[in-house]
């Protein structure tokens, strides 16, 4: 088996394979990772992982969330939302950390909280208005 993140197989708690499908809730410690499809609710301090081909619908409490796959609901992650180039997001998203790359779809609304802002590890870019005239 080959993941394509930096979540070694041994910290994985659990692997919803593609071809499947699971409804309900899922709690984790450490990562979970997502290939098939999910709907319900996830709560965790940990790492959820959706991959290429997977699916997950519903409200998401997570310490972090890397997207590679769908994910469509609401989005609560403590510490980082990242989605990639093949990621594509329909979410009211809060976080303090939003990583959007080139190639990724966001359709949705986020919020990030000043307390929440303040604990994240490294300070953002700094956006600078330029006066023209």
């Amino acid at each position: 088996m080959i993941f394509k993140s930096d979540v070694k197989q041994s910290d994985l708690n659990g692997f919803l394979d593609n071809g499947s499908h699971v409804q309900g809730e899922l709690r984790f410690q450490t990562s979970f990772r997502v290939d098939g499809k999910f709907d319900g609710t996830v709560v965790s301090e940990g790492d959820l992982i959706v991959g290429d081909g997977g699916e997950v619908d519903g409200d998401l409490r997570v310490g972090q969330i890397v997207v590679s796959g769908t994910a469509r609901g609401t989005i609560r992650a403590s510490r980082r939302v990242h989605i990639s180039p093949t990621g594509k997001v329909f979410a009211d998203v809060d976080t303090p950390s939003l990583i959007i790359e080139d190639g990724a779809v966001f359709e949705g609304r986020c919020s990030m909280s000043r307390e929440a802002a303040k604990s994240a590890a490294a300070p953002g870019p700094k956006l600078v208005a330029q006066k023209i005239g």
